[in-house]
């Protein structure tokens, strides 16, 4: 469910065209496939994405994804983490942390619509808005 979510709001950020990338970023936490291939997939042939999609599937936190796709977007002229909005700002956080000449690029993506997720949207606000207070004391 999340990353289907995920990948939608990663399609509705994208503009089609042959510069365009999409990275798809996860290790396998739930099981033997990893989250990266299971986004490509759903991206790919659900969502009928036919653009170029790079794939990081060792990262098993937002920190090792950031780090392990910096590289990959290192001469993008913009970046976006598509996500939820608070775990997309977590995100961020982590890019200017690491890698503070790519954070000037980054652009948030449209990863609010109405009624999308609507029941579990406060549930996520109120871990991300916790997550986020906490990451901010420890920085």
């Amino acid at each position: 469910m999340v990353n289907r979510w995920r990948a939608r709001v990663a399609v509705r950020c994208a503009s089609v065209g042959p510069a365009t990338t999409i990275i798809c970023s996860g290790g396998a936490v739930r099981g033997p496939v990893p989250e990266a291939v299971l986004l490509r997939d759903h991206i790919r042939h659900d969502l009928g994405w036919s653009g170029r999609i790079l794939l990081d599937t060792t990262s098993r936190s937002t920190w090792e994804n950031v780090a392990n796709t910096a590289p990959l977007v290192s001469n993008a002229d913009w970046i976006v983490f598509a996500s939820g909005s608070l775990h997309a700002e977590k995100a961020r956080v982590y890019l200017r942390d690491q890698r503070p000449d790519l954070a000037e690029r980054l652009v948030r993506g449209r990863d609010h619509r109405w009624c999308e997720m609507l029941l579990v949207k406060p549930l996520f606000a109120a871990v991300g808005v916790w997550k986020l207070r906490h990451l901010r004391r420890s920085t």
